[in-house]
């Protein structure tokens, strides 16, 4: 009884000092990047060939399912954005960001690149796009063992 409550104590305390949690993941070295970004290419084209399946075997029409579908899109936009993320910041040259405080970066683009700024500061914000996707699947998730088989 001890030790759980120590385990659990331990835990609580762990969770309530969290670190910081950055939108886009920055990588060390060129290899972590492209192979992060061929994940990122790998799920997108899984997550379009599950919606491919589910259309083919016509499971669309059962609201679980359809669902987990809405969830793919979303996956795949978020792939995408993300993946767009990781290039700017880390692949384009086109652009150098430095962290100057705790909410604030310093962006310098490329000569000519400078509308580039904007499009960046959008693709930061990728949870807009993961969050439905995964609202999306636990909702088809939900449904699909609530359903009768």
């Amino acid at each position: 009884m001890v030790v759980k409550l120590l385990l659990i104590s331990l835990m609580m305390a762990l969770l309530c000092r969290p670190s910081a949690a950055w939108a886009i993941q920055a990588h060390g070295g060129v290899e972590g990047v492209y192979v992060h970004q061929m994940a990122h290419l790998f799920f997108a084209f899984s997550m379009g060939l599950l919606i491919y399946w589910l259309r083919r075997r016509r499971l669309v029409s059962l609201k679980g399912w359809r669902y987990i579908q809405y969830a793919a899109l979303w996956f795949i936009a978020w792939n995408g954005d993300a993946f767009l993320g990781h290039w700017l910041e880390e692949q384009s040259g086109l652009m150098d960001s430095q962290r100057i405080g705790l909410m604030h970066i310093s962006l310098n683009m490329a000569q000519g690149f400078e509308w580039l700024a904007p499009v960046y500061y959008l693709v930061k914000l990728d949870h807009l796009l993961c969050v439905p996707a995964m609202l999306c699947l636990f909702l088809g998730l939900r449904r699909l063992l609530r359903e009768p088989s």
